[in-house]
Parts: structure tokens; C-alpha cells; sequence
């Protein structure tokens, strides 16, 4: 065993990333946090082949090694036979997450050129909705942002940190305690995701949400008993987008910073959706209405 890490022939310091989708994407997008690749002797397929041309392409050592050895150093976890060892990014604080949206606000006011249209009034509402995120049309957009409030499967939150990936989203946002971190299991099923869109966590969810709303954002809170639907909210200006946990929800004090409250439709009998797929489904609805108002339609929130 490693004495610097406490795992067999892990780096100190190092993070590990496990499978195909996980590993291909890093050594892509960036190689240079490559530390090492392990594969599995027993995988020598086209798969294999491409992710360890591609690690010895960017000067990044490839090890073949017997699946025991995987096992010791990583636990008994479905790694595929991929394994890759890396430099973990710089941890974002909650200081950095504020500097992001302001840096966002200030790039994107200027491209934006006028306020949004909201629901409702507040006393800073003129500092909020505008934003410098691409959007796929080459313009700017509203920061977007992903909070999830005590969702403990690292599983969910690999899959919504993808999808907000997917949907440029700027972080995701995190509690310290009684919840889902960044483990390996979460970064393989995020697919490469981890290594691009940072991952905030906050030792009061509460407390950010207060700074983010002051910072200019909105945040609304997903809740299936909410009195209006997502596709009726304005998620065009500087959004958070706050879920629960299942079965519980959003706790009180997370449900009180909310600016607005809003549901998914369910038309069938299921009461609850999956929290990644909820969170999905709230993501795209935002990239539905800030795609139609770059477009200059308003073919979203009524």
C-alpha cells in the first residue's frame, strides 16, 4: 500500500477516475491532468484500444495490469477495466462561485443590453437576468445554476452534474453534510462532466442561496405541490435551480430562501420523478427559454 495515500499505487493527492465514458473524456479534454491510465489486460477491444492510443498519443503513461490489481486500488466498483489516476481541478469555495456570477453578470450585461422580463417585482430586480453563458447561437446568456439539497446517491448527482454540463450550466451546488460529494462512483456516471463544470460545497445551502439572490440571481425551488408550472416561470434571467431530496424535498429553511416555487407536470400516476431526472428536466426547460429569447421569440414562460 501507498503510505502518502492510504490506497495501493495511488498517487498522493491524486483522484481516480473509472470507465470508459470518464476516462476518454479527460484524456481529451484535458490530457495534461492525466497522471496515469491502468487497463485491464484482459480488455483488448476497439474501446480500450482508442482510450490507450489516445493516453500514450498525449504522453500520459498507460499501464496494462490483471483486473486484481484494478480491484485492490480502487475497491470492488464497475470500472470497466478503465481506470485513470488524475490532478484533482482547484476545489471552487463559495467565494469563487460569487466571483463566477459576477464575472458572468458584468461580461453579459454589456451583450444583453436590456433587463428581463419577470414576474415579479423585487427591490433588486434590476441586477438580475443578465449573464455572459454561451449560448449555442454564439450569443450571451443568464448564469445558470444547479443546487441540490441533501440528495445523498452519488449516482444522482453524477447524472445531474452531466446534464448540467449539458446545459451550460455555470457549478453545482452542493451541502457539506448529508449529502452526495464527488466520489468516483459520481464521476463516472457524469461522464467526463466533473472535469468541467466545478462542483461548490457550502456549508449552509441556505446561507449561498441569500448571497446568490444578493449576487443577482433568482432562485427558484422545485416542489410538486407548487402552484405553478416551471414552463410558466421566467427562467430567462440568472437562475438557480434548487431540488430536494426524494421523498423528502426541499428542507424549510432552503424552501424559504426560494424566490418561487415551482412543479413539473405529471399526467400520469408516478408521484415522484428521480431527482436527476426532475433536475433534467428543469435544466432543459431553462435552455428552452433562453434558446426562443435569443432567437428573439418569446416562445417560453407566459
Amino acid at each position: 500500500m501507498n503510505s502518502r495515500s492510504g490506497r495501493a499505487g495511488v498517487p498522493a493527492g491524486a483522484q481516480i477516475v473509472y470507465g470508459l465514458h470518464a476516462v476518454r473524456a479527460i484524456l481529451a479534454r484535458h490530457p495534461e491532468r492525466v497522471l496515469a491510465v491502468r487497463i485491464a489486460r484482459s480488455r483488448d477491444d476497439p474501446r480500450a484500444r482508442d482510450i490507450e492510443a489516445l493516453a500514450r498519443k498525449h504522453g500520459r503513461p498507460v499501464e496494462r495490469v490483471e483486473n486484481e490489481a484494478l480491484k485492490r486500488s480502487i475497491g470492488d466498483v464497475a470500472h470497466q477495466g478503465i481506470v485513470a489516476e488524475i490532478a484533482p481541478l482547484p476545489r471552487w469555495t463559495e467565494d469563487d462561485l460569487l466571483s463566477a456570477v459576477m464575472r458572468a453578470d458584468t461580461d453579459g450585461s454589456a451583450a444583453a443590453g436590456q433587463e428581463p422580463d419577470v414576474s415579479c417585482e423585487k427591490t433588486d430586480a434590476a441586477r438580475r437576468g443578465r449573464g455572459g453563458a454561451p449560448t449555442q447561437s454564439g450569443g450571451t446568456w443568464a448564469p445558470l445554476l444547479l443546487a441540490l439539497d441533501g440528495v445523498q446517491d452519488p449516482h444522482n448527482l453524477g447524472a445531474c452534474l452531466r446534464t448540467a454540463a449539458a446545459c451550460g450550466a455555470l457549478a453545482v451546488v452542493v451541502p457539506r453534510d448529508r449529502a452526495a460529494q464527488l466520489t468516483p462512483a459520481a464521476r463516472k456516471v457524469a461522464a467526463g462532466a466533473a472535469e468541467t463544470t466545478p462542483v461548490v460545497t457550502c456549508t449552509n445551502l441556505a446561507r449561498t442561496l441569500a448571497l446568490l439572490k444578493q449576487a443577482g440571481l433568482w432562485v427558484f425551488g422545485a416542489d410538486p405541490e407548487a402552484d405553478q408550472d416551471a414552463c410558466e416561470a421566467d427562467l430567462t434571467g440568472g437562475a438557480v435551480l434548487v431540488l430536494g431530496a426524494e421523498g423528502r424535498g426541499l428542507r424549510r429553511l432552503t424552501r424559504q430562501r426560494c424566490d418561487f416555487l415551482v412543479r413539473l407536470p405529471r399526467l400520469g400516476a408516478v408521484e415522484s420523478l428521480n431527482v436527476s431526472v426532475a433536475a433534467g428536466m428543469l435544466l432543459y426547460e431553462a435552455v428552452r427559454q433562453r434558446s426562443a429569447a435569443a432567437r428573439g421569440g418569446r416562445n417560453g414562460p407566459r
